[in-house]
């Protein structure tokens, strides 16, 4: 995971009974605007800009070999939802003092959010803890972005926009370039008199919200000034976990016994050749 910009908070997933990795999360700051969430949340623009703070973006979420085959991605998911992340949040950032607006944030996370990679997802699909759903499907992306731009296209983009167009980061502190790649394809277009809505390939994305308390939405929205958190315990998420997806699975299907770990090596080892 690349260190990024903003807020970030990175979580391995490990198998206590053999210490072997499950799987991994990333939370980072969310995007300001992203019509599904906000329509769901209910804000207004002031309400949103004041308790933005309050939520998060899973940018990165997965579980490796053989757990896939055990389903281990929705263990993942289910635990970026648990009391652990919400504590590991405000013990990072209660206090800590924006460098945007420069006041101190509030440490409270309330919601967390993602996106599928193409439609829906099978990961986030039906993830729940008992009749509660955990991930909630919101709406759908317009399909923007630049992964289209490629076989050496984006790398020509990229050397244009540095050449003859105005870097947009806003703050010292994060340095002297774009903010993004999207952001490049926007400049490079926009500098040639081309549209942007190049950058629509289409492609839409599943938007998730996962609301961590039981009036999320009220608290974003600035109604409640308390918040009323959801009990959701590693322990208890890995229980539900285990009765409803892992040991199904494990007697349906037994392929995760003969994984080799050497099936994943993009090239040999120079010694064992």
């Amino acid at each position: 995971m690349s260190s990024g910009y903003g807020r970030r908070l990175r979580f391995l997933v490990v198998d206590e009974q053999n210490a072997k990795l499950i799987g991994l999360f990333g939370l980072g700051d969310p995007v300001f605007s992203l019509n599904p969430r906000d329509e769901w949340v209910g804000w207004s623009k002031e309400t949103r800009r004041a308790r933005l703070q309050n939520v998060m973006e899973a940018f990165v979420l997965g579980a490796v070999p053989p757990y896939t085959q055990l389903l281990g991605g929705k263990l993942v998911a289910m635990l970026a939802a648990s009391n652990e992340v919400r504590a590991a949040f405000y013990k990072k950032y209660a206090r800590a003092e924006s460098v945007i607006t420069g006041r101190p944030l509030d440490g409270r996370l309330a919601l967390i959010t993602t996106t599928s990679a193409l439609g829906k997802s099978s990961i986030y699909n039906r993830v729940r803890f008992g009749e509660r759903l955990l991930f909630r499907p919101v709406g759908f992306t317009r399909g923007s972005g630049e992964f289209h731009f490629s076989n050496g296209l984006y790398s020509a983009v990229s050397d244009y926009a540095e050449k003859y167009c105005t870097p947009t980061a806003k703050q010292e502190a994060w340095g002297t370039g774009f903010r993004s790649r999207r952001e490049v394809v926007r400049k490079t277009l926009g500098h040639l008199g081309l549209s942007t809505e190049w950058l629509y390939h289409g492609i839409k994305r599943e938007v998730y919200a996962v609301p961590l308390a039981h009036n999320a939405r009220e608290f974003l929205r600035g109604e409640h000034s308390r918040v009323r958190w959801l009990d959701l315990s590693a322990s208890a998420l890995f229980d539900e976990f285990r009765e409803r997806w892992l040991l199904p699975r494990a007697m349906k299907n037994t392929e995760y016994r003969y994984f080799d770990p050497k099936s994943l090596l993009l090239w040999a080892n120079a010694n064992e050749r």
